[in-house]
């Protein structure tokens, strides 16, 4: 047997009177990766965060248990230490990638500053040299343009290549023990499946153990060798990655399971299906008494909802001596689709590839550089202020990163009942009434309005800002990556209660995300957008079943399988990045769509 790099024996860790973390042991081995699943709130990330001794400034009390850890200066209970001398280990020898890239990277600081910071107090790096190696690892983690990437600040980067930065930053000083707390979250399934590559080949060639706590199945069947599943703070289950997924023992474990969803389990089938939920009692695995439902919602015959025309959204990059306009990110290049009452069109695409500014341009929280938006017939560029107004409420945004979308001074229930008082839906009252309701719905407790953003899991706070854009009973809902925080069974939650919504209310939906299973089990059509042009547009069953376009078929073929016994080779790209970042002049060329079958078009 090799002496584990980290054991963990009974931790206990509370906070006030909740105890989150209970009597919870494990072991990870050198070179070896442990998975660590379980529901939002399980306490998987608190006790990430104890192992780094970051729960401590958090109010966390240990309560028993021990963290024992080989460090180089051999092993030591990291509990026992100070955190003086958690500052030495912390970064360099144990190194933690976070679930939100937002609230971890500073925002007054550039990339490259904050790369280097670990390069030059743990590596005793000049300057220079950590920023060069600050430029490679960026490169390690397939950002265009490395070197540029380097004088960019957080809020100027995408969700997914903020948290590539993360990786990047966490890989620095090539620690003994990786913790990555949902570190694929934010990307797309090909820059994931790049990531996982570069992250399995590190472990081989530095003998890193890994600690992988992650919703996505996928994942742990392609990354684990073996699993730990959580569950209000305790293990429930434990074994080898095989064993887990073909023969789990208790319910909750195969609850878990059953919730994932599968790409492929939709072919053959026209319209999205909503599925019974399958939950997890102390006897044994129920399934909820209710039948599965085709969703023949879209009112394709109904005039469209909303229409984008030619739109065309870039931004202006200064450079040089002078500050003068150099380069142009071009986001967005001549898109245009439909959607329909009742429908639910996905836009999927790499990271950075335009599809969060399509919804923030819609949303009027972006401006268009060219063509048109109208809503129920009428341009946006038309609306005086006053309807600009009223349209906000119907048309509402949940935003992929959630502690960023929530105002940390108020509460979550203030939040969900702010639409409705703004756009005067409702007495007080009656909206301290309905902010219950949506709790309820999104699957947390009335008790929760009284909490605050700090309060809550990833996970659930994700669903307080669902809770919010339902709030003043929009007509059409853009959800950025609104699922890709939620672990498994919350999600299949969400999405039954997305389309129940639909159902009822004749909702659309512009349904953006990473996720090609979920994106085939509840949409209607799916445009796929490459460098800010939709490369193909289609029905669902068209584009998953019969994809025509070779970058459609390469975003399929990354999804990772919840099969242990299936594992790709997945090989990392080589080569120039594309970038959507060009100079002035340099137009990016107009992809013509052809149409190959009633519906479906593909770039030629």
């Amino acid at each position: 047997m090799i002496d584990p790099i980290l054991s963990i024996e009974g931790l206990s860790v509370e906070f006030g009177a909740s105890r989150v973390v209970d009597n919870l042991s494990y072991s990870v081995e050198a070179g070896r990766t442990l998975a660590i699943v379980g529901e939002s709130g399980s306490g998987k990330s608190v006790t990430a965060l104890s192992i780094m001794r970051l729960a401590d400034m958090a109010g966390a009390r240990f309560a028993g248990g021990k963290i024992l850890f080989q460090s180089s200066n051999g092993p030591v209970d990291l509990l026992a230490l100070s955190q003086d001398q958690m500052r030495s280990i912390r970064g360099k020898e144990i190194a933690m990638i976070f679930q939100e890239p937002m609230t971890s990277l500073n925002p007054v600081f550039s990339i490259g500053d904050q790369i280097s910071e670990a390069l030059i107090l743990h590596e005793r790096l000049t300057g220079a040299q950590a920023l060069e190696a600050a430029a490679e690892l960026l490169a390690k983690v397939r950002l265009p343009d490395p070197k540029g990437q380097l004088k960019r600040y957080p809020h100027q980067l995408s969700g997914g290549m903020r948290q590539r930065v993360m990786i990047a930053m966490a890989l620095a000083c090539k620690p003994k023990l990786l913790i990555a707390d949902e570190p694929t979250t934010a990307l797309d399934v090909t820059i994931q499946a790049q990531i996982l590559a570069i992250l399995r080949d590190l472990q081989k060639e530095f003998g890193i153990g890994v600690i992988f706590i992650t919703h996505d199945m996928g994942v742990v069947a392609e990354m684990a060798d073996d699993v730990v599943v959580m569950r209000n703070g305790r293990k429930v289950e434990e074994g080898d990655v095989r064993t887990i997924f073909a023969k789990p023992v208790q319910p909750y474990t195969k609850a878990l399971l059953a919730a994932v969803p599968k790409l492929g389990a939709m072919q053959g089938k026209d319209l999205p299906l909503r599925t019974p939920l399958t939950a997890a009692t102390d006897d044994g695995v129920t399934t909820a008494a209710e039948e599965e439902r085709i969703q023949d919602t879209a009112r394709e015959d109904a005039a469209p909802l909303l229409e984008v025309r030619d739109l065309v959204v870039r931004f202006d990059v200064k450079r040089g001596l002078f500050g003068g306009v150099s380069h142009r990110v071009h986001a967005v290049e001549k898109v245009g689709f439909t959607i329909y009452p009742g429908e639910t069109l996905a836009l999927v695409g790499e990271s950075g590839s335009g599809k969060s500014t399509i919804g923030r341009t819609i949303q009027q929280l972006q401006a268009a550089t060219s063509g048109t938006i109208s809503f129920r017939g009428r341009q946006l560029t038309d609306l005086n202020k006053a309807e600009r107004h009223a349209l906000r409420q119907k048309i509402q945004y949940i935003f992929q990163d959630p502690f960023e979308s929530l105002d940390p001074r108020k509460t979550a229930g203030f939040s969900i009942a702010e639409p409705i008082l703004t756009h005067r839906l409702m007495s007080a009252a009656d909206a301290k009434r309905k902010v219950h309701e949506l709790l309820e719905r999104v699957g947390l407790t009335a008790a929760h309005a009284g909490r605050y953003p700090h309060e809550f899991s990833g996970g659930q706070r994700q669903r307080v800002c669902i809770a919010r854009a339902l709030a003043c009973d929009p007509e059409l809902i853009v959800a950025d990556e609104s699922l890709s925080a939620l672990d498994v069974s919350i999600q299949a939650q969400i999405i039954n209660l997305m389309m129940d919504l639909q159902a009822e209310r004749g909702l659309a939906y512009l349904f953006i995300s990473h996720d090609m299973a979920v994106v085939e089990k509840i949409s209607h059509r799916v445009a796929v957008l490459y460098l800010g042009q939709i490369v193909e547009l289609g029905r669902r069953r068209q584009v998953f079943e019969t994809p025509a376009h070779s970058y459609t078929k390469r975003l399929l073929s990354a999804v990772p399988v919840a099969d242990p016994t299936v594992r790709r080779d997945t090989p990392v790209p080589t080569g120039e990045i594309p970038s959507p970042l060009r100079p002035v002049g340099d137009e990016p060329a107009i992809v013509t769509m052809s149409e190959i079958e009633a519906g479906h078009f593909v770039a030629g």
